[in-house]
């Protein structure tokens, strides 16, 4: 399973493929200084498989070299970063 994800801005949101095929999303509004993420979704086809938690983290770490805060007010992305305290300086306060 060959996993990537990949920053859409004309879509503007975070996409996780698996072998080619869009597997879920994370979407955004994006300022210049701040990244909202607003809703976080996996294909059911696709669940279970930690596809979210990928996503996510690959997002974060981007944002992070792109010396973004992060708003996140989609429930996933917030219980996502409460459990890995390492992107809590992300964000915004």
């Amino acid at each position: 399973m060959a996993t990537e994800v990949t920053d859409v801005p004309e879509r503007r949101r975070y996409e996780v493929t698996t072998d080619g095929e869009v597997a879920g999303f994370a979407e955004y509004i994006l300022t210049d200084e701040l990244i909202t993420f607003t809703h976080t979704e996996i294909d059911p086809a696709y669940e279970g498989r930690g596809l979210g938690s990928i996503l996510v983290r690959a997002a974060l770490d981007d944002v992070r070299t792109r010396e973004l805060a992060v708003l996140p007010l989609c429930p996933f992305v917030k219980e996502w970063i409460g459990r890995h305290r390492e992107y809590a300086d992300l964000v915004y306060r």
